[in-house]
């Protein structure tokens, strides 16, 4: 999987909402270096598996609105024969 940029603002936003998480859930108040370990950790690791859940879905949709664009073309092929 190719590996996600972040824009210097988002990387900030992450690693402060990961420094918040650490110090307000855990109890454990990590640095900035830390942060960013878990974050590159969990974008290696846990990042492609949402990745692939998010296509799926994707592809669940598509396929949906697909089908049903096909039914209504179905649809006005009947009523213009009617």
């Amino acid at each position: 999987m190719k590996t996600i940029e972040f824009s210097k603002d988002d990387k900030a936003a992450l690693l402060d909402r990961i420094r918040h998480y650490f110090d307000s859930e855990l109890d454990q108040p990590i640095g900035i270096l830390k942060a960013e370990m878990v974050l590159e950790f969990f974008g290696k690791e846990i990042g492609a598996a949402y990745y692939k859940q998010g296509l799926e879905d994707a592809q669940v949709a598509l396929s949906k609105r697909i089908d049903d664009f096909s039914d209504d073309v179905y649809q006005m092929q009947r009523d213009a024969t009617d």
